[in-house]
């Protein structure tokens, strides 16, 4: 029988299969040996195995039997090998590597087969030929169907990781707060790749601080989320401090600011990234884990860690690619989030300390208040409300609100504030009042449009400043309320018999048009009437309208209660069913009165002599309220005061005294020149009247009405006796 190269070539064929398990231990060796990447993981070194096995005995039996290797079918699996190495992110070129490797090592054996069988030559060369053609024919297929099926998960993967990525963006950070964002980045992690997820943030940025130099890190659990039911695997709680080992892997990648991955043996491994209880993770089951900063605007925020126990696949160089792209969006999300919870925190510091810390003594009315801030997404406002002691016993109220949010609308609402303390301090009518307060809010606006510090975004349109106010003053003598609004709500008033109407005051323009007129109502409140003063945040909301609001603020002041700090919860509870969108202020104020035993009044003729007579009514006065002890200095201020208005007013003159928390002494006349204090010189005959009011009284002052004035002074206990130096 003529022994032919196809013959030779089955031959050596037949004489390799006989010790097939020694070529395949061959094999493997070499592939753990050159791509360690095929044999690193356990399922994939048993992958292999099978591959390798399955691909030789093919191949050997298809040459023995004198099939051409083109016409046999790689094995079945072979496809879904590729995909599956794909999937745990081996690269091309080590499956290619491999498959060279395989033949290099399968053909040599087949080659050193040849000269066992036949001593010629060109029997041999023609063999080894057709070994040489045949071997990388079935390879280069083998491969060529390998690749195919490797790029097209590849692609796959990077289509998931891109669509990962766009649903990172879609749900990761919806809101600006801090705990719900990092809680959507934990979420996300264990719906598609982690079996935990656990976020820590560093405690200092949390508190609007760079982050720390100094070790250790003290960071705070602010987001955690397993897939692992009934067995909590994080052993640090939410909202949690603690500390990171120094050198672990958390450790490093807060001070390098670089991600890593990790693969674990389960119970037995406790490496840093894993130290086991008391470190944030239970290491009992965990195989995987990638540990990656959250970095934002070149500042370290913290690190999230994802773990897998499980899904048997561990994580590899795309994973922790992906773990960054996801991070790196909930990093940029939370340091969004906590600027504007400290921006926020900071407006609402500034707004509350603007506001009164506490209310005023005074007799006039008895008051509650409450202020909430709008909701998150909306931001601080300018509302704010106060209640101003004046002159006379009486009292004003005021309720405003700032066009705008943000720390600017904060700052302009105390500059507002202010200046109404101010105005109010020299007794100006409620509509002269609002009058130069436009003055103030066109000043403040036009410092704002020439302020190249001030961003176009802060305020409401290119130097536009403005507000609405209502003020209103209150006389527990003659129980009337005097009262003007600039572009502001309308007040409400509800009876002692429980009658709630809104006032019709004229409307008036808002604060900072300018040149429009402001007008003022008078209206009459008996003792026990109940004045309700208010920002439109209050009746206005998304769901329903002013009127609508209007209606339930009826309704809510309508409701007997208990006091009138009750009374506010009952309105708030009523109309602000969830976060208001607008700042809230609400005042409510309910009246007293002064009756004749509390005040007492003189008309005086304009002659000196009238001067003693006004000094005996105020001693019998005195007497009869019981105040003996204030005799002399009230005698002495009520003298020097009646004695201007004879010698420097006009007819008609009045003299008043108030018993309140204090003794008013009042002088009226026809006169508008204010009395002026000024220091006398030596060999002066006077000029000294008005330094001993100033120095018997706790306060002084003029205040001026639509004809003529009233000089007022204050007299208590309190007040010092004057000292003179001998002549």
């Amino acid at each position: 029988m003529d022994v032919t190269a196809d013959s030779l070539v089955s031959r050596a064929a037949h004489e390799l299969a006989l010790s097939a398990d020694r070529l395949i231990a061959d094999v493997e060796r070499c592939l753990r040996r050159e791509v360690p990447e095929l044999s690193n993981d356990p399922e994939i070194a048993r992958m292999t195995s099978a591959n390798i096995a399955e691909h030789i005995a093919g191949a050997l039996g298809g040459i023995e039997h004198g099939i051409e290797l083109s016409r046999i079918d790689p094995p079945v699996a072979d496809v879904e090998r590729a995909r599956r190495l794909a999937r745990r992110g081996v690269s091309l070129s080590a499956m290619l590597r491999a498959h060279r490797l395989a033949q290099g090592i399968a053909l040599d054996r087949l080659l050193e087969e040849l000269p066992r069988l036949t001593s010629d030559a060109e029997l041999i060369s023609a063999a080894a030929r057709k070994l040489i053609a045949e071997t990388t024919g079935y390879v280069d297929r083998t491969s060529e169907q390998g690749v195919m099926a490797f790029q097209e998960e590849r692609d796959l993967r990077l289509r998931w990781r891109l669509a990962m990525v766009n649903e990172a963006g879609l749900r990761i950070g919806t809101t600006l707060d801090i705990s719900r964002t990092t809680q959507e980045l934990a979420d996300l992690a264990t719906e598609h790749f982690a079996d935990l997820a656990t976020v820590d943030l560093l405690d200092s940025v949390l508190n609007g601080h760079d982050t720390p130099t100094e070790k250790p890190l003290v960071l705070r659990r602010v987001a955690q989320r397993s897939l692992t039911e009934h067995r909590p695997e994080a052993t640090i709680t939410r909202q949690q401090l603690h500390t990171y080992p120094d050198g672990s892997p958390p450790d490093r990648a807060l001070t390098t600011g670089q991600p890593s991955r990790h693969h674990l043996d389960g119970a037995r491994d406790r490496s840093p990234v894993n130290p086991g209880p008391g470190h944030g993770v239970d290491a009992h089951q965990t195989h995987s884990t990638l540990v990656v900063p959250l970095r934002a605007r070149g500042t370290v925020l913290g690190v999230a860690q994802f773990s897998r126990h499980r899904n048997p696949s561990p994580y590899d160089d795309e994973d922790l690619l992906l773990a960054q792209e996801i991070a790196a969006r909930a990093a940029v999300a939370v340091d969004n989030a906590r600027r504007y919870t400290h921006a926020r925190a900071t407006a609402l510091s500034l707004q509350r300390s603007l506001l009164p810390p506490c209310m005023p003594r005074q007799s006039a009315v008895e008051v509650a208040c409450r202020y909430l801030p709008a909701g998150a997404e909306v931001g601080v406002g300018g509302d704010w409300y106060d209640v101003i002691p004046l002159s006379g016993a009486r009292v004003a109220l005021v309720v405003g609100d700032v066009v705008g949010h943000g720390i600017h609308a904060a700052a302009t609402m105390g500059r507002l504030r202010t200046a109404v303390r101010t105005l109010a301090d020299i007794d100006l009518p409620p509509d002269e009042l609002l009058t130069h307060l436009d003055d103030v809010v066109l000043r403040l606006a036009a410092e704002v449009a020439t302020d190249p510090d001030i961003e176009a975004e802060d305020i409401e349109a290119d130097g536009y400043i403005g507000a609405t106010c209502l003020y209103a003053v209150y006389d527990p003598v003659s129980s009337c309320c005097t009262l003007a609004r600039a572009g502001h709500v309308p007040p409400t008033v509800v009876t002692r018999d429980g009658t709630v109407d809104i006032l019709d005051l004229p409307p008036g323009p808002p604060l900072g048009l300018g040149g429009l007129p402001f007008e003022a109502a008078e209206v009459d409140l008996p003792e026990g009437s109940l004045l309700a003063l208010y920002t439109d945040g209050l009746i206005e909301a998304r769901d329903h309208d002013i009127d609508t609001g209007l209606t339930l603020l009826r309704q809510a002041l309508a409701q007997p209660t208990a006091s009138l700090e009750t009374t506010c919860d009952t309105v708030l509870e009523s109309l602000l069913r969830a976060r208001p969108d607008d700042d809230v202020a609400l005042l409510l104020a309910r009246t007293h009165a002064l009756g004749s035993r509390q005040v007492a009044s003189w008309d005086l003729a304009a002659d000196p002599a009238a001067v003693a007579g006004a000094r005996s009514r105020v001693s019998q006065q005195l007497k009869t309220w019981g105040l003996e002890d204030l005799d002399f200095p009230a005698e002495l201020v009520v003298s020097e005061l009646v004695t201007n208005a004879i010698r420097y007013g006009r007819p008609p003159i009045q003299l008043r005294l108030i018993h309140d928390r204090a003794l008013l002494c009042e002088v009226s006349d026809a006169s508008t020149t204010t009395p002026h204090q000024r220091r006398a010189r030596t060999y002066d005959e006077g000029g000294r009247g008005l330094l001993l009011v100033a120095q018997l009284t706790e306060r002084w002052g003029t205040r001026h009405a639509r004809h003529g004035k009233t000089v007022w002074a204050e007299v208590n206990e309190s007040a010092d006796f004057p000292t003179f130096a001998p002549v």
